[in-house]
């Protein structure tokens, strides 16, 4: 049986420094990155998504600007759907492509549903569309929707992250595929990858004040408020862009009138600090599951533990 691979996993909360990490790394271990956000996908959501594109640039040994290479980055549209389905198909992709240079991969990002079912090799039925059933499901709420997934499978509605709950479209294709019996979230061990997973463990209060500082940054000084009203003028629905959740979702409806500028950003930053919280939550049960998770502190522990790693391979 031939040997299967390395590959690395970084994850933690939001703006714990998760891509900064990541391509630190990736220059030390000639390794390139996948990213794992649900919403980094999709082209023109760049400041509220926190894409940092230029975290993946840096300098050579004689001065040349050089780039990290990524994937799962910019590949579709707004009004696209993307699903898990779809992520685990670019993601394996990636993963082999990566692998066939002789580089090793590297996954970050925050969407813990996307990292754990790439790296436990979630089975995804490719499940063909029931109209009849969709349109019966696109007069329900998302409430409605929601409780529906719940009474199917309620393991699988915890692992929905924020996007994904506020995303119409994506929660009638998901109950398609429970309503088909096809397993949705069934694992298997992967069959190419061994993956290390190290998570950035950060104090709670710091994080906070990281979350703030960032959402003033982008708010005053980037423009995201911008970014939003352009994404709607090309088309991008008000309820569309709210079902993004975070970002997307306070700043239309502060766009539309529904919020003032004091309600959007309160609201908002307590909204990223809640979604913060269950990332770590989502992180614990995971190793609760059997996964190994190795947190640490810093670039240096991180270093080693892949100096570990690599050892074996």
């Amino acid at each position: 049986m031939k040997k299967k691979r390395p590959a690395i996993a970084i994850v933690g909360p939001t703006a714990s420094g998760k891509t900064s990490l990541a391509v630190k790394l990736a220059q030390n271990f000639k390794g390139e990155i996948i990213s794992a956000d649900s919403r980094q996908v999709y082209r023109g959501m760049d400041i509220g998504t926190g894409k940092d594109l230029s975290e993946y640039n840096f300098l050579g040994s004689k001065g040349e600007k050089l780039t990290i290479p990524h994937y799962l980055i910019d590949v579709c549209q707004v009004n696209d759907r993307f699903d898990l389905a779809k992520y685990l198909s670019l993601a394996n992709e990636a993963l082999t492509l990566i692998n066939s240079k002789q580089k090793l991969p590297i996954i970050c990002g925050g969407s813990g549903l996307y990292v754990q079912a790439l790296i436990d090799n979630y089975q995804i039925s490719l499940v063909g569309q029931d109209n009849k059933k969709r349109l019966e499901w696109e007069k329900l709420d998302i409430e409605d929707l929601l409780k529906k997934i719940k009474t199917k499978s309620a393991k699988f509605f915890e692992k929905l992250n924020q996007s994904e709950r506020g995303n119409k479209r994506r929660l009638i294709r998901y109950l398609e595929i429970l309503e088909s019996k096809s397993g949705i979230g069934e694992k298997r061990e992967h069959p190419k990858f061994d993956f290390l997973v190290l998570a950035l463990d950060m104090e709670r209060n710091l994080i906070k004040e990281k979350i703030l500082s960032r959402l003033k940054e982008r708010l005053e000084k980037e423009n995201m408020i911008v970014e939003i009203e352009e994404l709607h003028k090309q088309g991008a629905s008000w309820s569309r862009l709210e079902g993004f959740g975070l970002e997307y979702k306070y700043v239309s409806l502060y766009l539309q009138k529904k919020l003032s500028y004091k309600e959007m950003e309160d609201k908002l930053y307590q909204a990223i600090c809640r979604f913060s919280k269950r990332q770590m939550t989502w992180l614990r049960r995971w190793e609760r599951q059997g996964r190994e998770i190795h947190w640490l502190k810093s670039y240096l522990e991180a270093n080693e533990k892949i100096e570990q790693f690599l050892k074996n391979y």
